[in-house]
């Protein structure tokens, strides 16, 4: 039995990282929540835009998003900063997040008598759980446990034919060992149902796939009138993209060829192993967020224009598609499957990708982890806000 070396959690799967997070409820808490992280540099905040302002559809996307990355295997603890008048309430986050069993609290600044008293209670709290989160050890765990997220940003018209084939060949491995691999970006799986629909465990999910892509693909028509075939970003035109379906064609391919066992929403943590698709959109940053809030320890990043951006509490490995990009911002890949252009097999790049995942699993540092390319909580949205 393959295994990796992770920190057990009180309810389930191991993280490979041991940060003790600090979330607000609302944008209004981020000040507090940053002069709390100035303090303890250990500790990693996790600042977004939201909380207060929505309600319907967002509403509960939101809510379920703070509360799940709050649960993801990679965070030991969390203190919740609230400011008192919110529509998302600290209380009811911490809540949720403790159904995981991990340490959890939370304070309102309004009640705390304000922003300096606030961020000095939330500085002995978090250093308190940085000193209990400490004294846990790397254990072995099966491979099974392990959650990979699927990301690609930047793209270009050789992310088609050389990072996203390595990554599905890393994504078909990790599920052969048990594991659960996450799709996403359902924008960018327009042009594909047909494809993904074969691919379904049974009718059921057939018919989630082909749901999910046809509002997404409505949307865009909405959205873009005439434009919808062409809701790529303006730099994988310059890489030489054409459509959003010649973008979905090589997005797919990062998800090999395995069985999709289930159909997410947004942020939604997956119950099912093996192959999974979640709904989402195919922004890069809330994309990652929905991908971490749904329990993934990794995420793995294509990139064919250059993406250095990471994410808070989840270490992203960024896979080059050509030897040009790797070497212009080689500080910033972690893989170069370019070398398939130049005569390198296919399978060598991702045996390759294959051994630094399990390393990162193992607790190496990321590119991204090492140039401090956190990035920030950034959200799906339905509607505008009130």
């Amino acid at each position: 039995m393959a295994t990796f070396k992770g920190y057990e959690r009180p309810e389930g799967p191991a993280g490979i990282r041991n940060h003790v997070a600090v979330l607000p409820s609302v944008a209004c808490a981020n000040g507090v929540v940053a002069a709390i992280a100035r303090a303890v540099p250990e500790a990693v905040p996790m600042y977004h835009g939201h909380g207060c302002g929505r309600g319907g559809a967002d509403l509960e996307i939101h809510q379920r998003t703070l509360v799940n990355l709050g649960k993801n295997p990679n965070v030991a603890a969390v203190l919740v900063v609230g400011l008192g008048c919110e529509v998302l309430r600290a209380e009811g986050l911490a809540l949720g997040i403790s159904l995981s069993k991990k340490p959890v609290e939370y304070f309102y600044i309004q009640n705390e008598g304000g922003s300096r008293r606030a961020a000095a209670k939330g500085v002995e709290i978090v250093k308190r759980m940085l000193a209990e989160a400490a004294k846990q050890k790397r254990r072995e765990f099966p491979l099974s446990e392990i959650r990979l997220g699927l990301e690609c940003g930047g793209s270009d018209s050789f992310s088609g034919v050389t990072a996203n084939p390595a990554v599905g060949l890393a994504a078909d491995w990790l599920v052969s060992e048990g594991g659960t691999v996450i799709l996403t970006e359902t924008t960018e799986m327009i042009g594909t149902s047909h494809i993904l629909e074969r691919r379904a465990k049974d009718a059921a999910i057939a018919r989630g796939i082909s749901e999910r892509i046809a509002a997404q693909e409505k949307r865009t028509h909405e959205i873009l009138g005439p434009l919808a075939s062409y809701v790529i970003a303006p730099g994988n035109m310059d890489g030489g993209m054409s459509s959003i379906r010649e973008k979905s064609l090589g997005c797919i391919i990062k998800a090999g060829n395995t069985t999709i066992n289930q159909v997410l929403n947004y942020a939604e943590i997956p119950s099912e192993k093996g192959l999974v698709i979640m709904d989402g959109p195919g922004y890069d940053i809330e994309s990652m967020t929905g991908i971490a809030a749904a329990g993934c320890q990794a995420m793995i990043f294509t990139t064919g224009r250059g993406n250095p951006i990471g994410y808070p509490v989840v270490p992203v490995i960024k896979v080059a598609s050509t030897s040009q990009l790797f070497e212009k911002m080689e500080d910033d890949m972690d893989v170069n499957a370019g070398r398939i252009l130049e005569g390198r097999l296919l399978c060598e790049v991702g045996d390759e990708l294959k051994a630094l995942l399990r390393r990162v699993l193992d607790g190496e540092k990321t590119r991204a982890e090492i140039n401090q390319q956190d990035g920030i909580i950034c959200m799906y949205t339905l509607n505008p806000s009130f």
